[in-house]
């Protein structure tokens, strides 16, 4: 039976309407390649308004613009998660980027005329497309969470908004990273009894609001996370697989914190005993709900190509973003992609800038033309 949903044709398909997307999204304008954004949310910044309510970026605003317009915020103010959302959505306003909000991609295929994106209702194709979305996706749980007591509240990190959704009684963070050490001090302030198991990450050792901070900072992102740990750098090499497993260090709450607001440190929860959270070392906690900030899975399942662009630890198969298997398929916006800064919203300029030139190079080849550009603002 013919398929006659409507089709539309680009030279680059754009999948991602976040930083990562509006970055590349920018540059390909500037180079006058012809794209259209499709962001699966309603609007642009949805992805940060569904977070929980009282987070706030953990880097100060002077790091937290896009290419091309700074962040309208002073300095070393930390925007909330809903400033940054706003602040996305008029960038794509500012640069009149194409984006196609409430459009999720359901599948991702290739045949000898080039790339074919299923939105459900509409046909996309191109020959280029970038996936432009960071590698947390799919929330990750334990397989033994399924035997906990149906009477526990379980949550992941990302379905967590703030205390009133829980139930009374005990809590217990499952993951001790910046999601799970920032969750954790609101629980406990809510009068939970908390508990906030997985080995301690490191921790910054300064206040990221503090002058010290103020220039410290510039060290560790400008240089440290931007230029030092990347994948040219033996350092960089050495670190990534360390950073893409375990994250970072915790940047606001400090060890001393959690102390003080009453959070007890505990081991991983290893499994399941008589519907209760079992620890490493042996304890099993009577809680009344559990939040899993135990991270995500890439979630690309969707991207269906004739060759497997999956490695064995599960993250895709790239140089710097650009799939070899694949020419015409990039990515952008994954952690560590070429360095640490790379899911940063200060670093993903400098990869969006890189692949789209790569694309404008294959372009032009293509047409066997010399490509005329006009070069963007380097992310520095």
């Amino acid at each position: 039976m013919p398929d006659d949903r409507p089709r539309e044709t680009s030279q680059v398909i754009v999948i991602g309407g976040g930083q990562a997307g509006l970055s590349v999204g920018y540059c390909l304008a500037r180079l006058g390649i012809a794209f259209v954004i499709l962001e699966a949310e309603p609007r642009i910044g949805d992805s940060w308004r569904n977070r929980w309510d009282s987070l706030h970026l953990f880097t100060p605003a002077k790091y937290d613009g896009l290419i091309g317009w700074p962040f309208p915020a002073p300095s070393f103010a930390f925007p909330t998660k809903d400033e940054m959302a706003n602040y996305l959505e008029a960038y794509a306003k500012r640069f009149d980027l194409p984006v196609r909000t409430g459009t999720r991609v359901t599948h991702l295929s290739r045949d000898a005329a080039g790339y074919i994106v299923d939105t459900g209702d509409r046909l996309f194709r191109a020959d280029h497309v970038v996936v432009a979305m960071a590698s947390f996706q799919a929330p990750r749980v334990p397989d033994f969470a399924s035997g906990l007591d149906p009477e526990i509240l379980q949550l992941h990190s990302r379905d967590y908004r703030n205390p009133k959704q829980l139930r009374e009684g005990g809590v217990l963070i499952a993951g001790a990273g910046n999601s799970g050490a920032e969750i954790a001090m609101e629980v406990a302030r809510s009068s939970h009894q908390t508990w906030l198991s997985g080995r301690h990450p490191g921790h910054v050792p300064f206040r990221v609001d503090s002058w010290l901070a103020r220039v410290v900072l510039p060290v560790l992102f400008r240089v440290v996370f931007h230029r030092i740990l990347t994948v040219d750098t033996p350092l960089g090499r050495r670190a990534r697989p360390n950073a893409l497993s375990k994250g970072g260090p915790l940047i606001r709450v400090k060890p001393a914190d959690l102390d003080a607001s009453g959070v007890q440190r505990t081991p991983r929860v290893t499994g399941v005993r008589d519907g209760r959270p079992l620890l490493a070392d042996g304890r099993v906690l009577d809680v009344a709900n559990v939040i899993w900030c135990t991270g995500f899975h890439p979630g690309f399942s969707w991207i269906d190509l004739p060759t497997s662009i999956q490695g064995t630890d599960g993250e895709p198969v790239h140089e710097r973003g650009i799939v070899p298997a694949e020419p015409g398929f990039y990515f952008v916006g994954l952690h560590f992609l070429y360095a640490f800064s790379s899911t940063m919203i200060h670093g993903v300029g400098r990869d969006a800038e890189r692949i789209t030139g790569v694309i404008a190079k294959r372009i032009a080849a293509a047409r066997n033309v010399v490509p005329s550009r006009r070069p963007a603002e380097a992310a520095t």
